[in-house]
């Protein structure tokens, strides 16, 4: 699998995303998945401390819990690129989310970090990313904390996700200002439809245009995409589009992906993906798969190439 780079982090084209790993995909299934996306060549994975305290049962550990698991039982660690994500956990447990997430403390983002760690059977992190937004917490205090977290030898590069494309500048900004290692990974929701305007997504937004624009001046960026097939809709009858999606311009730009698709004996989702990692700037997906047949259909992304004219046909 083709490989790009995170800060000098070398990182798959594809990222695999274990949000429901230990809840409701169970630990066979993982597992399975897991191995298929090593023995393809996929070397990044990514998790949360948060994942999937929302699901019945769930408190937030079971994902990184999991990936220790396996991490123990493959002895793979040292080929692997481990992202975790730290700020979005409630606090205290159960309490209304977001307004009560944990936030960007220094004093969280440290404990937590130990506790990933412990989870995940690691002594360091690849990517470490800023989950959510905390507005409580100056972005200078942020800035220094996760630059810390580099220096110390605990983070090897940082990220921020769901964050607004100002907040992103701003405290990249900060970093030069400082001398201090900056954060290098974006992370945010992001597929081929566009949300119908004024679409509502709480902590967790759709991408924006400033982001894109601002990624493509700064080559130290990568952009990385999350629920980038929409949970099935662009395949399945049984899934309908988010309510945020469903308006008429998704309506015509599905026609051009189905066209496309069968231009290229290709799936609709193969296509987004493709569309998404040549796309300018390109975007890393996460993959949110729970089989291993999934996993070999986006698999099938990575030989796809779209020519400049598909490619405008689908921008258009």
């Amino acid at each position: 699998m083709e490989q790009l780079s995170i800060s000098g982090v070398g990182v798959s084209a594809l990222c695999l995303g274990t949000m429901y790993f230990g809840t409701t995909v169970d630990e066979e299934r993982a597992f399975a998945v897991l191995d298929r996306f090593v023995e393809a060549g996929g070397t990044f994975i990514d998790t949360a401390n948060t994942y999937s305290f929302w699901v019945d049962g769930g408190t937030g550990v079971e994902s990184e819990e999991l990936l220790g698991r396996w991490l123990t039982s493959r002895g793979i660690r040292d080929e692997l690129v481990l992202a975790t994500k730290v700020g979005a956990l409630p606090d205290p447990p159960g309490a209304a989310w977001p307004e009560h997430a944990e936030g960007l403390s220094r004093e969280v983002v440290r404990a937590q970090l130990t506790a990933s760690m412990r989870r995940l059977g690691t002594d360091h992190l690849d990517v470490y990313y800023a989950h959510i937004e905390d507005r409580r917490t100056p972005l200078h205090d942020t800035v220094a904390t996760f630059g810390e977290l580099v220096t110390d030898g605990l983070v090897r590069a940082t990220g921020l996700s769901n964050h607004a494309a100002w907040r992103v500048a701003a405290a990249r900004e900060i970093a030069r200002a400082r001398g201090v290692p900056g954060f290098t990974a974006v992370q945010q929701r992001h597929t081929y439809l566009r949300p119908r305007p004024g679409a509502e997504f709480g902590a967790n937004p759709h991408i924006s245009d400033e982001m894109l624009d601002y990624a493509r001046t700064e080559s130290d960026v990568t952009v990385l995409g999350y629920s980038v097939l929409l949970s099935g809709a662009y395949t399945r009858a049984d899934r309908p589009l988010p309510e945020q999606y469903d308006h008429e311009d998704s309506r015509r730009r599905l026609e051009v992906l189905a066209e496309v698709a069968a231009e290229l004996g290709a799936t609709p989702n193969q296509v987004v993906l493709a569309w998404l990692l040549g796309g300018d700037p390109p975007v890393l997906p996460i993959l949110g798969v729970s089989s291993v047949s999934q996993l070999d259909e986006c698999l099938g992304a990575l030989d796809l190439v779209l020519d400049d004219e598909q490619r405008k046909r689908l921008d258009a």
